[in-house]
């Protein structure tokens, strides 16, 4: 009884992730315009490194693991740079990016705590709101079938759409507990059932797909480094450790367990091993998930053997093709509803950091409206700065770094120069 009540708790972390895990791969294979093998591809070598990454994390070694019971699934934060370097380098640059990316975390892990105080919550509420509000035009395209459909806007796609929207909704305002922190999984199963009826879902890929696969390093090709992108992604891999860090606390309060700083240490090698072996394996870059930290103190359950068996499965469903497959065959307006909640949940936890830190100093407030504003800005006209070099460029035309590079360094403007808060003091006293 016990083992069974364990691998109750395994599925229900790993459906509680699953969602979460299963758009980046489709929401990056579709703007990258995978096919359909491409695209199952990359849906199951992202839940195999899923699996691996929790499992770095969940062991405690002497280098590797901080040794919590935490799930790591692929950050939101990357999704809009890896497109952009997808569309400007090609998929070469993006794993030869996630590769370098994850070896300089791994050397800078052990002073990483130096590097937070450059991302308090004022930078990284704004990077988060950011990310969520660049992400939301994909989810309005998405809505209408897909940027450049026959059918774009249909009312067919506009029924699927905000009929999936509208369950995630009554699922959520209406249940508790473990079903409310898989709505979005629910919304995105009865969304495309709904579409089967209308005669709209294309079962071929999972026809096709094979029953089991041997993972292949460098699917996609041999990695490539450029300067740029692996600067890029690096940025996201340091917002995403300090995402990472507001989860490590949580957990060390919800288990009893202190965190040292060698405990942070080896859990930010962990990610940047686990981002090195994605980018080998053609997969993305890793965080902890706060949907299971979530999960973790509804259950009351904090032992780590739960996540080694959720950590067992994804890695599992890696191995098997026709699981994946029948993520990619999820209609795009299905998607479209659910990434407008999902994003929007994006946007509402940025929203809840941002507010504890607008009294802290007289220059948050001017920070976020210049982040946010510059990240809005270049999303929605992305060639605003096209006289600058092509290689600056892929910095300057993506909403996210940009909002993120104007968040950071404003922060050290306003908050970390003495004289500069001295000056504003006094100019204000003069006054």
């Amino acid at each position: 009884m016990k083992n069974l009540k364990l691998v109750t708790l395994g599925v229900q972390h790993l459906l509680a992730m699953y969602a979460g895990a299963i758009l980046v791969p489709l929401i990056i294979g579709s703007a990258l315009g995978f096919d359909s093998k491409q695209l199952t591809y990359l849906v199951s070598i992202d839940i195999m490194m899923c699996g691996i990454a929790t499992l770095l994390q969940v062991i405690r070694g002497k280098v590797f693991g901080i040794g919590l019971p935490v799930v790591l699934g692929c950050t939101f934060t990357a999704v809009a740079p890896i497109i952009a370097i997808g569309k400007g380098y090609g998929l070469s640059a993006i794993y030869g990016s996630v590769i370098a990316s994850g070896i300089i975390v791994v050397l800078i892990a052990s002073f990483f705590g130096m590097l937070v105080h450059f991302f308090p919550p004022v930078v990284t509420g704004s990077v988060v709101t950011i990310i969520g509000i660049t992400l939301i035009p994909v989810a309005i395209n998405n809505m209408g079938g897909g940027q450049g459909a026959k059918d774009f806007g249909s009312a067919s796609n506009i029924a699927l759409a905000f009929g999936t929207l509208i369950t995630i909704i009554l699922i959520y305002r209406f249940t508790n507990g473990f079903v409310r922190a898989i709505s979005i999984l629910l919304g995105l199963a009865l969304g495309t059932i709904a579409a089967v009826f209308m005669g709209t879902v294309n079962f071929s890929p999972v026809i096709e797909a094979d029953m089991f696969q041997i993972v292949q390093p460098f699917y996609f090709g041999t990695p490539t480094f450029h300067w740029e992108p692996i600067l890029t992604m690096t940025l996201v891999a340091l917002v995403s450790l300090v995402e990472s860090t507001g989860s490590y606390f949580a957990l060390s309060d919800i288990c009893k367990q202190p965190v040292s700083e060698k405990d942070l240490a080896r859990g930010y090698r962990s990610e940047g091993l686990a981002s090195i072996i994605g980018g080998i394996f053609n997969a993305f870059p890793y965080t902890a998930f706060s949907q299971n930290v979530g999960l973790l103190q509804m259950t009351g359950v904090r032992s780590r053997n739960v996540i080694f068996i959720t950590g067992g499965f994804l890695v599992t469903l890696g191995f098997l093709p026709k699981v994946a497959a029948l993520t990619t065959i999820i209609p795009i307006p299905v998607l479209g509803g659910a990434m407008i909640a999902m994003f929007g949940m994006v946007i509402s936890q940025g929203i809840k950091m941002l507010s504890t830190t607008i009294n802290q100093s007289e220059g948050n407030s001017m920070i976020i409206a210049c982040a946010i504003g510059m990240g809005l800005g270049v999303t929605v006209v992305p060639d605003i700065f096209k006289i600058l070099p092509p290689g600056v460029q892929i910095l300057t035309s993506n909403g996210i770094v940009a909002g993120s590079i104007t968040a950071i360094v404003l922060n050290i403007v306003f908050n970390m120069i003495p004289w500069g808060r001295e000056k504003i003091k006094q100019e204000e006293q003069e006054a």
